[in-house]
Order: C-alpha cells, then sequence, then structure tokens
C-alpha cells in the first residue's frame, strides 16, 4: 500500500479534527489543510511522495471544489420579478433603492477595475508582465472560504449575507471565464474558442432534458442504486470532458456542472450526499497536496519570490478595498470594512490559475509560489478581520400587518390577542357607534363607506392579510375577490349566508381565487365538536396562554435541518408542506416555505418565531 496515501488521508482526518479540539476558529479549515501539506511535503518533512494516484485524487478534488461552488449559488437571488398588482407595485416603489445584487455588482465592479489597473502597474514596474493573468488572479474571491465564513456567523439568510454571497459568485465566475479565455489563448487555441459555446449549449441540453429529474427520480431508485448521485457524476464527467475536448479547462465544466444541478432543484439529501463526497473525500486531497507541491525553502530562497510575496498580497488586498464603497450603500461603516475584509479571501482559483499557467509556460514555479504564498495569506488575514470587525445588527422582525374590516366585540377581542410583537393589527369601520364603543381600547378608524375606491384611497387594501368581518355576506363577497385583484396576498373572509345555492356559487369563486372563508355558525359547531370528542384539545383552542401556532420557514440558514434541532420544549404536530400534511419526526428535514404546526411556551415560540420567519 502506498504510506503517502495513508498519510495525506490521515492528515485530511487529523485536520479538522484538531482545529475543533483546540477551538481555532480564526483559521479556515482549507487553509489550514494547505498549511498541514507544507508542513508533511517538499517544505517540511518530505514524507509525501507525489505519484498517479495522489494527482488523481487532487484533480478529482478540484473538480469537485468548483463544482460544490457552483450548486452553492441561489439563483433566486438574481430573479426580479416584475410587480404585477397594484399592491405589488406600491410595495416595489417603497422598496431600498438598492438590492443586493446591485450592491454587489457596483462592489465587484469597482474591484474588477482595480485589479485591472494593478496588473498594469505590475507590467510598468518589472514586476509580472503578463497583465491579463495577474488582473484575473487579483479580481478572483474564494467563495468557499466565504461560504464557510458566513455560515459559521448565521448570515447567509440576511441582506448582508446575501450581497456578501453575491460578491463572491461574481468574484469567482468571472475570473473563472477570463481564466479559460486567457489558457485558450495562450495555449494557441484562440481560434477555437468559440467552441467553448458547445460546452454552454451541452449544459443548456442538460438542464432542459432532465429537468423533471429530482421531480421524479424516487419513483425508480433505491439505496443500492442511488440514481441521484449517478446523475450527478454524469452531468460532471459528460461537461468536464466537453471543456477539456475544447481546448478548455476542466474547472469551467465542473463548475457548469454545479449550476447545471443547482438550478434542476436536487432534493437537500442529494446535496448533502454530494457535500460529503466532496468535503469528506476528495476536497481536501486538493488543498493538503496544494500545500505538499509548495517548496518554500526553494521561493524563499529566490529574491524574485520574496520582493513578489508581500507586493502580491499588498495587490490581493487593494484589489478588493473598493468594494468598500459599494458595500457602505447598504450597510454601516464598520460592517462594510468588516465585508471588504471577508472579500479578500482568494484561494481556489488562485491555485487553479497557477496551475493552468504553469502547464502552458505563461508562469514560473517562483511566481506561481508567490501567488499561491500571497492568497493563503489574505485567507488568514480576511476571516481574522472579518470576526474582529463584524457587529450583528440587530434584526428586526418583519410584522405582519392585518387589517380588519368590520368592528365587533368577536374582531376585537381577536386583534387584541394577536401577539402584538408579530402583528400590527388596525380595524376599519363605517358605524360611528362602533368606532366611539371600541377605538380607546383597539386601534379602531372609522371610513366614509365600504366603496372599493374610498377603501383603496385610504389604504385599508395595503396589508398582508386582510379580514372582512362585516355582517353582510354580499358586501363583503365584493370587497374580498376586489381587494384580491390589488394584490393582497392573504383574504378572509366572513360568510353567513343563509342562501345555501347562493353560498355555493360564492365559495367557488372564492376558492378559484384562493380566498380563505369562514362561516360564523360551522366554526361554533366545530369549536363544540372539538370539545366533546377531544377535550384537551379544546384548551389549545381558546386559551391565550396555550395555544396553537403556525409558522413559515423564510430562514434559509433552517433549511435542511432536523426537526430535531429545534427548542425541545416545542411540539410539532404537522408540516405542510406544498398543502400536503406531513406527520413530523425526529429526523424529519425542514424545507424553505413549509409551515409548521406547533405548540409550546410562550418564551420558545416567540424566539422561534423570530429566527424561523424572518428572511433576513
Amino acid at each position: 500500500m502506498d504510506l503517502s496515501l495513508v498519510i495525506v488521508s490521515l492528515a485530511a482526518f487529523l485536520t479538522p479534527t484538531l482545529l475543533a479540539r483546540f477551538k481555532v476558529s480564526l483559521i479556515p479549515s482549507t487553509v489550514a489543510e494547505i498549511i498541514v501539506g507544507v508542513i508533511i511535503g517538499k517544505s517540511g518533512f518530505n514524507i509525501i511522495h507525489m505519484n498517479s494516484v495522489l494527482d488523481t485524487l487532487s484533480t478529482l478534488g478540484t473538480i469537485m471544489l468548483l463544482f460544490l461552488s457552483g450548486m452553492e449559488i441561489d439563483f433566486s437571488l438574481f430573479k426580479r420579478s416584475e410587480p404585477t398588482t397594484t399592491l405589488e407595485i406600491k410595495k416595489a416603489q417603497k422598496a431600498p433603492r438598492y438590492s443586493p445584487l446591485k450592491i454587489a455588482i457596483i462592489a465587484y465592479g469597482l474591484t474588477a477595475v482595480t485589479s485591472i489597473v494593478l496588473g498594469i502597474l505590475f507590467a510598468v514596474f518589472g514586476l509580472f508582465s503578463d497583465v491579463f493573468l495577474s488582473s484575473i488572479l487579483f479580481a478572483t474571491v474564494s467563495l468557499g472560504v466565504m461560504i464557510s465564513i458566513l455560515k459559521e456567523n448565521n448570515l447567509l439568510g440576511n441582506t448582508y449575507g446575501q450581497t456578501l454571497l453575491l460578491f463572491g459568485v461574481l468574484g469567482e465566475i468571472i475570473p473563472l471565464l477570463g481564466l479559460t479565455i486567457y489558457s485558450s489563448i495562450k495555449s494557441g487555441n484562440g481560434a477555437t474558442l468559440w467552441l467553448l459555446s458547445l460546452v454552454f449549449l451541452a449544459a443548456a441540453f442538460l438542464l432542459t432534458r432532465f429537468r423533471n429529474f429530482f421531480k421524479n427520480f424516487n419513483k425508480f431508485t433505491k439505496s443500492t442504486t442511488q440514481l441521484d448521485m449517478r446523475f450527478a457524476f454524469l452531468v460532471i464527467i459528460i461537461l468536464v470532458v466537453m471543456a477539456v475536448s475544447v481546448g478548455a479547462e476542466n474547472i469551467l465544466g465542473a463548475f457548469l456542472a454545479g449550476i447545471v444541478i443547482k438550478l434542476l432543484e436536487p432534493q437537500k439529501s442529494t446535496e448533502m450526499k454530494l457535500n460529503a463526497i466532496g468535503y469528506g473525500l476528495l476536497i481536501p486531497f486538493f488543498f493538503i497536496l496544494t500545500g505538499v507541491k509548495l517548496n518554500l525553502v526553494t521561493l524563499l530562497s529566490s529574491k524574485t519570490t520574496l520582493i513578489l510575496i508581500p507586493l502580491l498580497l499588498v495587490a490581493f488586498l487593494i484589489a478588493k478595498l473598493p468594494s468598500y464603497f459599494g458595500l457602505q450603500l447598504l450597510f454601516s461603516k464598520k460592517n462594510s470594512i468588516a465585508g471588504t475584509w471577508l472579500a479578500e479571501t482568494t484561494i481556489t482559483l488562485v491555485i487553479s490559475g497557477v496551475a493552468i499557467a504553469q502547464d502552458i509556460h505563461a508562469l514560473t514555479s517562483e511566481q506561481g509560489g508567490a501567488f499561491i504564498i500571497g492568497a493563503v495569506l489574505t485567507c488568514l488575514l480576511g476571516p481574522l478581520m472579518f470576526k474582529k470587525l463584524y457587529q450583528p445588527e440587530e434584526q428586526q422582525v418583519n410584522k405582519t400587518n392585518v387589517h380588519i374590516i368590520g368592528v365587533t366585540s368577536l374582531s376585537v377581542t381577536a386583534c387584541q390577542q394577536l401577539p402584538s410583537e408579530w402583528y400590527d393589527v388596525s380595524l376599519y369601520t363605517t358605524h360611528q357607534e362602533s368606532y366611539e364603543t371600541f377605538h380607546s381600547t383597539a386601534p379602531v378608524t372609522g371610513v366614509r363607506n365600504l366603496d372599493e375606491k374610498t377603501l383603496i384611497e385610504e389604504g385599508v387594501f395595503d396589508t398582508d392579510i386582510l379580514v372582512i368581518a362585516h355582517i353582510f355576506s354580499q358586501t363583503n363577497y365584493e370587497l374580498a375577490l376586489a381587494a384580491k385583484k390589488y394584490g393582497v396576498e392573504r383574504v378572509l373572509v366572513r360568510l353567513d349566508n343563509p342562501d345555501l345555492e347562493e353560498t355555493s356559487q360564492m365559495t367557488q369563486k372564492l376558492e378559484q381565487a384562493d380566498i380563505e372563508y369562514f362561516n360564523t355558525f360551522d366554526v361554533g359547531v366545530g369549536v363544540l365538536r372539538s370539545a366533546i370528542e377531544s377535550p384537551r384539545i379544546l384548551p389549545l383552542i381558546t386559551s391565550v396562554h396555550s395555544q396553537i401556532f403556525e409558522f413559515e420557514i423564510l430562514n434559509p440558514n433552517f433549511a435542511g435541518t432536523q426537526i430535531s434541532q429545534l427548542p425541545k420544549d416545542v411540539t410539532i404536530s404537522r408540516i405542510i408542506r406544498q398543502r400536503k400534511s406531513l406527520i413530523p419526526h425526529g429526523e424529519t428535514i425542514m424545507q424553505l416555505h413549509d409551515h409548521l404546526i406547533l405548540t409550546g411556551p410562550w418564551d420558545k415560540i416567540s424566539e422561534l418565531h423570530t429566527t424561523l420567519s424572518n428572511p433576513k
């Protein structure tokens, strides 16, 4: 058995274990693996001897790293849905001027320009003559390191984390494309550069041909076939082989494969298995063997390298500094500086780019080593400074606006029992007597009439939830349809109509419009029946202190986590997923937009609501 393979495998196991054991959180595991590789490789004990097996594992590690980087992209952040209703248009007009995508584009645009200027300066002063290559390397961002730091700090679910994530995506996609074009031209394949389009066409074909694969594969797969994994690796192999065949780099095919699989929307279990293979087996080999191949003794004995290392480190840092001016358009000064430091991390594409440039003899080993050492140092400084500077901003829970038309003792009491921490409730009435009776105990506003135009003018329809509890069913019915057309997301309407045929016609149209309705008589009957059949459920329905709650999971950090990770005092009785009711178990995986039906102590429920239901 090859002893080098055993030693590298042992190093891959011990490195994160020791980091966790001694609570070393300032050094990313990827950087620690490179350092371990340096210690056991040419620069240290020299006990690793490269062979075909290790070379293959290192290449596969590179491919998996770029593949999983492609899978990390959240394409929903790039979507911009045009408002279609009056209410959506109003909300869009009130939205912040700068979105995470705009900020990321501005910040990275400044970084790209600065990188080009630095590349020119290096050439002018005779430090490094290849402007194109140096500009690409200065502009790279380590998406993998950024994601790991954002995950550790639970930031991927808020605007700040989304903005930095998008910056990292741009900092990996654009240099990757630039590196592909560069290597094609430098290797003499510039005339066939158009062949790159075939790789993108193949990716598009796989995306359209297998768009329903992950929705249906459970019908055919079993534990001994694992069709989802076989399909993922089929996509990787096809696109990597095609990329290499047309003169591009394997990392382009791997990255595109990750994007294809992500857009096909695999199940969380599939993503977890791919991450396990990548980060559990192949990727550590790539980083450790990168350190093994570095000969620091030789590199540091070269005057060229000694001069280049600090200059390249400064250039890597300066290239990202202008991103601060983009980030500060949306975030505090201190957090903008912290985000800029996190954006400084650059390692993955630098290592790949150096390897590519050396293969086509565009870079000497001394120059390549200086680039890699400079990149490693950014991954030490960036996370360290980010953790020192970042200040968590208090996340305000976005209250749900509830407008209730019809002021009665029932609606007022229900309004008073809604948690003020979660709901902002307003009641509206046309009756002066009702206003005078309740306005001192509830937020009641008088309106001139129940005409649709009047209600729109006075902002009654500008809400998240509209409850129409007026006594007249026909009026309620017409207002409910008008509110839904206006764009109110959720409309709940009282329908106490003694005419069964007319009620049937109304309910049919309300259901078609996705409007909820209730009949006060039926509600009373339902509660009484529950009291008779299930006496222990009645207190849950009627008590203010022991209630049944429903939360929608909007925080992406909880997508893919198990029910067992929620507080033990909270009982989850049902999960509503795509309008289907699931009975949860401890190992049930939660997904975005799941609705949890739960009970528990108020303090735990309130804390959980803040955590799960706030997307930012």
